[in-house]
C-alpha cells in the first residue's frame, strides 16, 4: 500500500510542531514523504480531535500513515478504526485509562507499530503491550519516560524503517 503523507497528531499538552514530530517530519521527508502536522491546540475532547483529523484525511488523495504521540497516538488509532490508513505509529498512547478506554478490538490489515517508555509514569507501558497482543502490533520498549526525549534518535531510526517498509512515497 502507498502512503499519501504521514499525518501527525501531538498529545494533549504539546503543541503541531513538537521536537518529536519536527524530527520525524525530517526522517519523512528526507524519504520522499510529505508531512502534515495538525493543531489541535484549545481542544479538550478527544471526539474533537477525532473528527479534525477524519476532515483532514478526507482531502488526501490516499491513504496516510498516522503518527501520534501521547493523546494524539489515542486519536491516530480512534480514527484508524474508520478512516482509510496506511498504518499507525504510536508513541506512548494511553490505554485503558479513565477517558482512554475505548480500545478497538480488531483493525484493518494495516501495519501497527507501538514505541513506549519504561519508565512512563502518565501512561504505562502496559497499556501498549496489551494493544500489540491484541491487534498484533510491534512494540518496543525504550528506556525512558513518557516524552521518550533520550530515545528521539532511536525512535527515528524505527520509523525511517516504518517508511522505507512502505517504499519510496
Amino acid at each position: 500500500m502507498s502512503v499519501s503523507e504521514v499525518v501527525f497528531s501531538h498529545g494533549q499538552e504539546s503543541g503541531p510542531w513538537g521536537m518529536k514530530i519536527t524530527a520525524l517530519a525530517r526522517v519523512a521527508r528526507a524519504r520522499g514523504f510529505s508531512a502534515s502536522s495538525l493543531d489541535y491546540q484549545g481542544m479538550t475532547t478527544v471526539e474533537e480531535r477525532c473528527a479534525r483529523l477524519r476532515a483532514h484525511i478526507a482531502t488526501l488523495d490516499g491513504p496516510p500513515l498516522l503518527a501520534g504521540s501521547s493523546m494524539g497516538a489515542y486519536v491516530s488509532l480512534q480514527v484508524a478504526r474508520v478512516a482509510p490508513v496506511a498504518g499507525l505509529f504510536l508513541l506512548a498512547p494511553p490505554l485503558w485509562l479513565p477517558g482512554y478506554d475505548d480500545i478497538p478490538e480488531r483493525l484493518p490489515d494495516i501495519p501497527l507499530v507501538v514505541v513506549h517508555g519504561w519508565q512512563d509514569d502518565v501512561c504505562p507501558w502496559q497499556g501498549s503491550l496489551r494493544l500489540c497482543e491484541q491487534l498484533g502490533g510491534e512494540l518496543l520498549l525504550l528506556p525512558g519516560d513518557h516524552r521518550l526525549t533520550a530515545a528521539l534518535p532511536r525512535i527515528g531510526q524505527l520509523f525511517a524503517g516504518v517508511l522505507e517498509s512502505f517504499g519510496s512515497a
